[in-house]
């Protein structure tokens, strides 16, 4: 269980200069320290929520925690402003911030300066795959792999999304949550470091996985995403669930597709631990 998961990890909360702001972060890491050995990936981590809400402390009940425990990394995951009271790019300049400070940092940390991924679920998949596209284009980081699970990338309706009464998210929660993030803008077109669905060029992104279930609002946009990443020559995979509920492995981890989630999960992981590699020297 996550709650056991976070008793085989450290925690570390400090704020980094965010400009006009302090940015809070936590850091999880093995209790153990890291391998001198076997550098291990640093991962940004970026929590649910909507865009409107959620914490920095969700990643410790997260995949976030396998990733420590099962693999030795180092994660760090931002507290990044909420729609509500700032709207984007609040979000995404505070996930950027985060993780130029990943970078800076890796060596100090521990961890393998060549395999700095991103992940995070729903909204946070979302931000994961935007912040991916703005480091390409901005040049900055070069992101090794890229998990944003059952990601919310689409401001505009989609087939799974349009008429959506899923447990846990639907089309009426997730007009919301866009009006909240994009306010005016949230039914029209934006950048696609909003709504990375709005994504022309889908080249030169890293490797991706992901999983997402085929009854819940963002089963469309993910699916997608994959294609569009394939379609660009970006290896790409994606498991798919049979159930309606939003972040099921998070919501109702005792069940069994729950479970297969996870272990998909490290699978995939696990490869791509031992296959892809950016260099940032």
């Amino acid at each position: 269980m996550a709650d056991r998961k976070i008793l085989k990890c450290s925690i570390r909360n400090f704020k980094i200069d965010g400009g006009n702001r302090r940015i809070p972060l936590m850091l999880l890491a093995p209790l153990d320290g890291v391998s001198a050995e076997d550098p291990p990936p640093a991962v940004l981590w970026i929590h649910g929520g909507g865009y409107m809400s959620g914490f920095k402390e969700m990643a410790c009940l997260s995949r976030a925690a396998d990733l420590v425990v099962k693999f030795g990394c180092v994660v760090l995951s931002p507290g990044y402003r909420k729609s509500v009271m700032n709207p984007y790019p609040a979000a995404i300049d505070d996930c950027y911030k985060a993780l130029l400070w990943l970078r800076d940092n890796v060596k100090t940390l521990g961890c393998r300066s060549d395999q700095i991924m991103v992940g995070g679920e729903s909204a946070g998949g979302g931000l994961c795959a935007a912040l991916c596209m703005m480091a390409r284009d901005l040049g900055s980081v070069r992101i090794a792999f890229q998990m944003p699970l059952y990601p919310m990338l689409d401001n505009h309706d989609t087939e799974s999304s349009r008429d959506n009464h899923g447990r846990n998210w639907n089309t009426k929660r997730n007009h919301l949550g866009w009006k909240l993030y994009l306010r005016s803008d949230s039914r029209g077109e934006v950048s696609p470091y909003a709504s990375p669905s709005r994504q022309k060029d889908f080249s030169g992104l890293p490797p991706c996985y992901t999983f997402v279930g085929d009854g819940e609002p963002f089963y469309s946009e993910t699916v997608e995403y994959v294609n569009n990443l394939r379609a660009a020559g970006i290896e790409a995979s994606l498991d798919v669930y049979g159930t309606d509920v939003h972040a099921f492995d998070l919501m109702l981890p005792a069940l069994r597709i729950s479970e297969a989630a996870r272990e998909n999960f490290c699978k995939a992981f696990r490869h791509a631990k031992e296959h892809y590699f950016a260099g940032n020297d």
